[in-house]
C-alpha cells in the first residue's frame, strides 16, 4: 500500500507502465464533475470508476482484494477512512473470489486504517486487501484500476 499526493504521483511512475497514464487522467480530468459510474481510458487495461456518497465507516467497511487489478484510490472532495491488512494475514473468506468481478470479501479486520484527504490517493496491489469507505462523511473518489499485467 501506497499513500501520498496527486503532486507527488510521478515518484511512482516507475512502479508500473501505466501508471504515468493513470496519473497524467487523475491531474488532467475535472473530477469533480464526472459522472458517476465507469470511464474508459485505455480499454481493460486501464479505467476509471466515479462514486460519490456516504461512506458506511469502520465498523461496516469490508475488506476486500483484487488479484487482476492494482487500486489507485483518488479522493477528490471529503476524506476517506481505508483500512488496510495484508493479503497472506486474511483467514477468514466471507464472499470468495469472483473472477468476473475480480473481487474477493474477508470477515477479518483492517491492522490499520488511514485518514486519506481530497488531493491524496492510496494505491493497493493484489497483496493488500483494502476497505474503503470507513469514513462517516461525504465524499466523492475516483478508483482507476490498472492491470497487473497490462
Amino acid at each position: 500500500m501506497i499513500i501520498s499526493t496527486l503532486a507527488d504521483a510521478s515518484r511512482y511512475t516507475p512502479l508500473h507502465s501505466r501508471f504515468a497514464e493513470a496519473f497524467r487522467y487523475l491531474e488532467t480530468v475535472r473530477a469533480n464533475e464526472l459522472v458517476e459510474g465507469k470511464h474508459e481510458i485505455a480499454g481493460d487495461d486501464l479505467f476509471a470508476i466515479a462514486w460519490s456518497g456516504i461512506g458506511k465507516g469502520q465498523s461496516e467497511s469490508v475488506l476486500e482484494s483484487h488479484r487482476r487489478y492494482i487500486d489507485i484510490q483518488y479522493v477528490v472532495t471529503g476524506f476517506d477512512v481505508m483500512g488496510w491488512r495484508p493479503l497472506a494475514d486474511c483467514q477468514r473468506i466471507r464472499d470468495a473470489y469472483d473472477e468476473t468481478k475480480d473481487l474477493a470479501f474477508f470477515h477479518d479486520q483492517p491492522t490499520s486504517w488511514t485518514r486519506v484527504s481530497a488531493g491524496s490517493f492510496a494505491i493497493f496491489y493484489p497483496e493488500d486487501v483494502h476497505a474503503p469507505l470507513g469514513t462517516t462523511t461525504s465524499l466523492k473518489k475516483v478508483v482507476v484500476k490498472v492491470r497487473v499485467d497490462g
